[in-house]
């Protein structure tokens, strides 16, 4: 048993800083997220109030050095994060290295390029950490149960899509025929466009039907949309019903960088390395 717990202590100054960055089950860790997170929302409100021009105006000083600041900060994390990991190339193109790698761009772009710093507000895509700082364990086992549910319905939603799109090519065709130009349907794709409109119940009103055949096309339409939107919902509730999932870690794999981890797994279901 001691032995078992001293293999999976950190034992490089790497190992150490990975712990420290990519786990939330330690209490630097959990610190050091929650400090992210912070400075991710301080970016975020400094973006949001840079875009107001009175606001603007009267902080333009304070709001370039706030942002030159967060964005030094979130350069020096970005770094680290890379020299930490077994593969840094690997996590560099993961879908949160990218993100990492998009949020301080802008900033650096913005001495070449006037206004891209408003693309900063992709940070608040790095708020999706919350899930593992705060060690909802339980919403990413309900996430990789959708994602399961979805992946094993895609065939059924397939044939929901095709009837959808199907119905909305008739019924759009039938209503050019039946309302003319004259009423507003010009072609058959505004016909379509009407379609889907009515069938999500969605109802702009910019196109309407005006005569008796077009209005009861259009209740048939409307009350296949209260039919068919539940459709959907209750194909991935029953392959969710079905999926069964064990419970799942927020423990990050050093070398593949991947994440879901069973709770007693010690090594990484993905690519076999420690845990």
């Amino acid at each position: 048993m001691r032995e078992d717990i001293a293999a999976a202590r950190p034992e490089t100054w790497r190992e150490h800083l990975h712990e420290i960055i990519f786990e939330a089950d330690t209490t630097l860790g959990k610190a050091f997220d929650v400090m992210l997170i912070v400075s991710i929302v301080a970016s975020v409100i400094v973006v949001t109030l840079d875009s107001v021009d009175q606001f603007r105006a009267d902080h333009h000083t304070l709001l370039v050095a706030s942002e030159w600041v967060l964005t030094i900060g979130f350069t020096i994390e970005y770094v680290l994060r890379l020299v930490c990991v077994r593969n840094p190339l690997r996590y560099a193109f993961s879908f949160f290295g990218l993100v990492d790698l998009l949020s301080i761009l802008p900033t650096y772009a913005s001495l070449v390029i006037p206004g891209t710093e408003s693309l900063l507000v992709i940070r608040s895509l790095r708020l999706l950490r919350v899930f593992r700082v705060f060690k909802l364990a339980r919403f990413l086992t309900e996430a990789t149960e959708l994602r399961r549910g979805i992946q094993a319905a895609r065939a059924k939603l397939a044939v929901f899509m095709v009837t959808v799109i199907i119905s909305v090519v008739i019924v759009g065709a039938a209503m050019y025929v039946v309302e003319g130009p004259q009423n507003g349907f010009t072609s058959v794709p505004v016909g379509m466009y009407w379609a889907v409109v009515t069938l999500t119940t969605v109802g702009y009103g910019d196109v309407t039907p005006q005569t008796p055949l077009g209005q009861g096309l259009a209740v048939a339409m409307m009350i296949l949309g209260y039919s068919l939107i539940i459709v959907p919902t209750g194909i991935v509730s029953a392959e969710m019903a079905l999926a069964q999932s064990q419970s799942m870690t927020s423990q990050h794999c050093s070398r593949c960088s991947r994440e879901g981890h069973d709770t007693d797994a010690r090594f990484c279901k993905y690519c076999g390395a420690r845990l």
